[in-house]
């Protein structure tokens, strides 16, 4: 069994949050500060308890995340359509690679007001940020990762007679995978700071950084923490969704898992 599976091993990264909650815990009880700003877990999980049982809790996540499923998909797609391209065609990488370069270096909230003014303010306009913040993650990695398959893999492929077509599917793909994965790992988490982001700054509509806004207007530090934990975790739940999905496109291709 690798240390990595070790059950001793698998819930040392819980340590730390662990501490820090009850550490957090302690110094509420002990009455350390009386500024409004320092509140305990229970009223935070009892703010908690009333934004799910009031239902505005579901709204909120499920609102945020529509927008964040919607604009990575669309991120992705057309990510991995422009990363096959420019990584399986030396003529599109030198029509499109530069323009695509100088479209990178370009601050993602730099697009904010061009987005408002095309969009609006409203879940449209969030869509289309989120798809800029996945987009450019899936095409980096999906282009290296397909620029960078082993020669040998190649030469063992016109060894064996394999067409275009054959060689993409059955070569350079499985070998890409680690790459295009990675590039979705980031596309994923950046979709997600990107859903919060923009509705910070696009704020019409509801959802979980409107949440985090309600609660820093009215200095209501339970309510921003509860949507902070919530950002926390479904960020995590969408990570580990992925590693599965990660995992079992790896036995599928039969590539050992890294």
């Amino acid at each position: 069994m690798s240390d990595a599976l070790k059950p001793t091993n698998r819930y040392r990264g819980a340590v730390l949050p662990l501490a820090a909650v009850a550490l957090w815990w302690w110094a509420a009880d002990q009455g350390w500060s009386q500024s409004p700003l320092l509140v305990s877990p229970q009223q935070v999980f009892e703010t908690g308890w009333e934004q799910v049982a009031s239902g505005q809790f579901w709204r909120a996540i499920s609102a945020s995340l529509a927008r964040n499923l919607s604009g990575f998909a669309i991120g992705t797609t057309l990510g991995l359509l422009l990363g096959c391209l420019l990584g399986l065609s030396p003529l599109s990488k030198r029509l499109i690679g530069p323009s695509f370069n100088t479209f990178k270096q370009i601050s993602l909230f730099a697009w904010i007001p061009l987005i408002s003014v095309w969009f609006g303010l409203g879940d449209v306009a969030k869509v289309v940020f989120l798809s800029l913040a996945a987009l450019v993650p899936v095409v980096v990695n999906t282009c290296d990762g397909l620029r960078n398959v082993p020669t040998s893999l190649l030469e063992l492929a016109r060894v064996y007679h394999f067409s275009r077509w054959q060689t993409i599917v059955g070569v350079m793909l499985p070998a890409a995978l680690p790459s295009i994965f990675t590039g979705l790992y980031l596309a994923l988490v950046y979709s997600w700071l990107a859903t919060i982001g923009a509705e910070y700054l696009l704020v019409s509509g509801v959802g979980i950084g409107n949440t985090l806004i309600e609660g820093s207007e009215h200095f209501m530090m339970d309510l921003v923490l509860f949507g902070m934990l919530v950002i926390g975790l479904v960020g995590w739940s969408l990570n580990a969704l992925a590693r599965i999905a990660e995992r079992r496109m790896q036995r599928l291709y039969g590539i050992a898992p890294h």
